[in-house]
């Protein structure tokens, strides 16, 4: 049934058209001395509430700091941005900025014709990167160069429950750090209170990878790929996932639809949520009067030091007019700045790329002293490691049999080395070739 099930998906997804003609290397403009108009495809614009209206915010901030440069806005959702992105393409349409997910970021490179900002920007930005965080940069790189300018973006953390907790007979200020704590926290709340003890947002549809990664990566270090080459069935990652396998016969972790995970915590019927910390404005609201909301670091393996992975997007500039470069360029700046994340964290609850800006009065010290729980997240930059893109054409299509083959190893009743082995070895054929 497994292979059935991967084969069928395999001849199913439609593959990716072929690439875009690299993007013509253009010597960027020093300034913008006239008028003009860039285009700003962006997901969170698409999206109703805090997203939306902090990106209009930042748009309208730069916009005022910049007279000549007018943005476009351009929303689409984020499962669709790249669609929308190629579709224009085709139809002559200029992509000036756009905002991808970091599982588009090979085939931005790659296929589309994102300019390498090395090359257009060159010392102006090294000069602007200083002050990211560890491996800031290295989020939007692809063999050596920096396509994506690492834009909006989380690590998973621990949403706790804190009444479910202490109905089991918990303590929320000492939330698990260890898979094992995990599993015995969970079983707790299961059997005391009758709700869901814990779940990752690891399998649904509008997950991404990162959660699943990031637990993966936690186990030793290994990840889904070397080169072209899949990895996601070797030792250690799959022992990652059989150790959420065991936690879901145990009755810790909750059975529930993939895609109902954050209603499930929202409507405080889950114990503990790994996911990421853009919902936390969600769900504050929804605690509200209702339930104790805290946040944790994602928990270990034993002693083993957690590599949490970025969710989220980077900024891409696709312009070929040098004027439109500058322009494109400054406004992928004045998204990255202190300023602007200032906004970012406190208005929609993404990372700060510049950890300083938590320190300053100017922009967010007072915002963390308010939101002391956020600093679980902030904790983790240190440990920041890159989420793994696929490369090639067929890139979703292997993303996609790895993520399905993770939820029927947890979900299902075989062997999920032997679920996951399976997998691998149908995507495998998918991949470019050495």
């Amino acid at each position: 049934m497994i292979r059935r099930h991967f084969l069928a998906l395999a001849l199913s997804t439609t593959l990716l058209a072929g690439g875009f003609a690299p993007a013509a290397q253009a010597q960027m403009a020093p300034s913008v001395d006239q008028p003009v108009t860039i285009t700003f495809y962006n997901y969170n614009l698409a999206s109703a509430g805090l997203g939306r209206e902090a990106t209009l915010d930042l748009i309208a901030r730069f916009e005022a700091a910049n007279p000549n440069i007018k943005v476009e806005p351009i929303a689409a959702p984020s499962n669709e941005v790249l669609s929308r992105v190629q579709a224009d393409m085709v139809a002559g349409i200029e992509v000036d900025v756009a905002q991808l997910v970091f599982r588009d970021l090979i085939y931005a490179a790659e296929q589309l014709g994102a300019q390498p900002l090395e090359d257009m920007a060159g010392e102006e930005l090294a000069a602007h990167a200083a002050g990211f965080v560890p491996n800031g940069l290295a989020l939007g790189e692809v063999d050596g160069k920096t396509y994506g300018l690492a834009y909006v973006f989380s690590t998973p953390v621990m949403f706790i429950n804190g009444d479910l907790f202490r109905a089991a007979g918990l303590d929320p200020a000492t939330p698990p750090r260890t898979w094992d704590e995990v599993k015995a926290a969970g079983i707790a709340i299961a059997e005391k209170t009758g709700k869901h003890g814990f779940f990752p947002g690891a399998y649904g549809p509008i997950d991404g990878t990162f959660v699943y990664q990031s637990i993966v990566m936690s186990n030793g270090g290994g990840k889904v790929r070397d080169g072209n080459t899949l990895t996601f069935a070797d030792k250690d990652q799959a022992d990652a996932v059989a150790m959420l396998r065991d936690l879901m016969d145990s009755g810790a972790h909750a059975r529930i639809d993939v895609g109902a995970h954050m209603d499930t915590f929202a409507s405080g019927n889950l114990g503990m949520f790994l996911f990421t910390s853009a919902v936390l404005s969600r769900f504050e609201t929804a605690a509200k009067d209702n339930f104790e909301l805290g946040m944790a670091p994602m928990p270990s393996f034993g002693d083993k030091p957690t590599a949490p992975t970025n969710s989220g997007s980077a900024i891409f500039t696709f312009s070929e007019d040098p004027v439109k470069q500058r322009a494109s360029w400054e406004l992928m700046k004045f998204l990255t700045s202190d300023e602007a994340y200032s906004v970012i964290t406190s208005q929609i609850g993404y990372l700060p790329l510049r950890p300083s800006t938590v320190e300053d009065p100017r922009y967010l010290k007072d915002w963390m002293a308010a939101n002391p729980k956020f600093q679980a997240n902030i904790d983790q930059l240190d440990r920041l490691t890159p989420n793994v893109a696929f490369p090639g054409p067929n890139y979703r299509q292997v993303e996609n049999m790895m993520k399905e083959a993770v939820t029927e190893a947890v979900f299902g009743n075989g062997d999920p080395r032997e679920v996951l082995k399976t997998a691998q070895d149908l995507a495998q054929p998918l991949m470019p070739q050495d």
